[in-house]
């Protein structure tokens, strides 16, 4: 007689049978006492955690032969129900999407699909892995989808969802299939061992478990694959021994080493990670996820029902995310990203991963912007200072604020300057001969103010940025000199009066100037120049305040 898996020998034969998915079979047992079992489904979730057998168990609830009408505890004797076990009754057909992609198998389905069941209720249509349907193959279904024959349902299963056309998604009742817990796979280890008189340590137990990674199919194949090997009894050194350690205990590992900043340690770790079989760019996203699980309990507390652990080991990852701020667990998490992507198309993928760790490692030897900036304002060593404010390059770098500038008119005079006073632009916008012009003091009028410049460079603005500011000695009312008299063409009169002097004095862009500048009024001139739209134009007529 040929040995049948464990994976077979114990799938689901029923709802009261199904581990990690109390939801789902509540709600589908609700729908069945209450007659509203929909004409299509579709189950999501990763591999090996019940979408088949929930199926076939739907299945048997809507056809065995057992009881009159469709019922939540099939019987499992019944000639349905042992079919349907096996595979072959002739009203449930399963069907693998993968190998019956094409229209012509939908449109096979769809021709048969009108004859009423030979000896069942309904007629089923089990599609496994329906994602891989050709588009054409969607298109073909939907109307038999959308409006059934009332002998029929459809139970649809996939992997990868988002591949799945709108159009069908909105025309069935969607179930998501979750990860099963650790502790529940465990559970499930001890009752099959029970029941095949095999004893297993707990440690054992809880191992497998582990790294089953919410897959009970996955579970029982490493239970298969460790009962070849030890027989009837099965202990820690057993499975130590045949099986890798488990991905988050490894990164637990490396995760405590970059704690302490050992190097050595954590590429030690890694070692052991990737020679169990891992490739780059999965231990790059395991790692990754491990990370997230930490940044999130630390930033939004342990009792937080973001991160999907178990009770078990909720309380030890509380304590390790303890060790890094919000901060660095965002750099690190930018930083192997990166490395995921770049690890697939390069060559030297481990030693890119390896760089990488040493690089986290060592993070606290680097220092903050922020606390060079202040060592530097300080006159003072950046090295000590950083080091006890601020872990290394760990946390995400901030903006720094700029300086603020003299005044924010400065640019505005440039800009009046190179519109009014005729000549070419320079590099700090002002000319020691030409009158700087200013905005409207008045409508159709605007206030010029002309003095000694004083020679900014690029350079020394750039060092008063960063912080190195040197005062710009205040220019002596002296030093300040009438501008060069305006062409007669355009001087219409020229007329000073107290007036215009404190019209002048009192508008703000002048004052701002004469701060500037150090100056003063002592004349009023006024020329005429045009303006359009409100908009002067050089050179036009209009008249104009002159200050000096």
């Amino acid at each position: 007689m040929s040995y049948t898996v464990l994976a077979r020998k114990f799938r689901s034969q029923n709802f009261d049978e199904v581990v990690g998915q109390a939801p789902i079979v509540a709600t589908l047992k609700n729908a069945i006492e209450q007659n509203r079992v929909h004409h299509g489904y579709l189950f999501c979730g990763t591999r090996g955690v019940g979408k088949t057998s929930m199926a076939r168990i739907l299945a048997k609830a809507l056809n065995c032969h057992a009881f009159e009408g469709p019922t939540v505890k099939p019987c499992g004797a019944c000639d349905s129900c042992v079919g349907i076990s096996r595979g072959d009754d002739v009203d449930v057909v399963e069907i693998d999407a993968a190998s019956n992609t094409g229209v012509d198998n939908i449109r096979e389905l769809r021709s048969n699909a009108v004859y009423r069941p030979a000896r069942s209720r309904f007629k089923v249509y089990i599609i496994d892995e329906v994602h891989m349907l050709s588009m054409g193959a969607f298109n073909a279904l939907l109307k038999t989808l959308e409006e059934p024959p009332s002998h029929v349902k459809f139970i649809f299963a996939t992997t990868e969802t988002q591949k799945v056309p709108a159009t069908i998604l909105s025309r069935v009742q969607r179930f998501d299939f979750k990860s099963i817990p650790p502790d529940e796979i465990e559970g499930q280890i001890h009752s099959i061992c029970k029941s095949e008189h095999v004893e297993i340590d707990a440690a054992a137990a809880k191992r497998l478990a582990r790294l089953a990674n919410g897959s009970m199919r996955d579970a029982l194949s490493l239970l298969d694959q460790v009962l070849s090997m030890a027989g009837n009894r099965i202990t820690t050194a057993i499975v130590d021994e045949l099986l890798p350690a488990a991905h988050d205990e490894l990164n637990a590992a490396l995760i405590d080493a970059l704690a302490a900043n050992d190097a050595a340690e954590a590429l030690a770790v890694i070692d052991r990670s990737l020679g169990g079989g891992a490739t780059l760019d999965l231990w790059c996203s395991l790692l990754i996820n491990q990370l997230r699980d930490l940044m999130v309990l630390r930033v939004a507390g342990e009792e937080t029902d973001l991160v999907d652990v178990p009770s078990g080991l909720r309380s030890r990852l509380v304590e390790q995310s303890r060790k890094f701020d919000g901060g660095a667990y965002v750099f690190m998490i930018t930083v192997l990203e990166e490395l995921r992507r770049s690890v697939k198309s390069s060559g030297s993928g481990r030693a890119l991963v390896e760089a990488a760790i040493i690089r986290l490692a060592e993070a606290s030897n680097y220092s903050s912007i922020e606390s060079l900036l202040g060592a530097i304002g300080q006159g003072t060593s950046s090295r000590g200072s950083a080091a006890a404010s601020t872990r290394a390059a760990t946390a995400p770098a901030q903006a720094i604020k700029p300086a603020p500038r003299v005044a924010a008119s400065e640019k505005k005079n440039e800009i009046a300057d190179e519109r009014t006073a005729g000549s070419s632009p320079t590099s700090t916008g002002l000319e020691s001969d030409a009158p700087a012009k200013r905005r409207p003091l008045t409508p159709g009028s605007r206030i010029i103010a002309s003095g000694e410049p004083i020679a900014r460079s690029d350079d020394r603005r750039d060092e008063e940025v960063r912080g190195l500011q040197q005062p710009v000695p205040p220019i002596e009312p002296a030093a300040v000199r009438a501008p060069s008299p305006a062409p007669e063409s355009a001087t219409i009169a020229h007329r000073t009066t107290q007036e215009d002097i404190r019209a002048a004095q009192n508008d703000p862009l002048v004052r701002e100037v004469l701060d500037l500048f150090g100056g003063q009024i002592v004349d009023v001139r006024r020329n005429r120049q045009a303006t359009t739209e409100g908009l002067e134009s050089p050179g036009e007529a209009d008249e104009d305040d002159v200050a000096s």
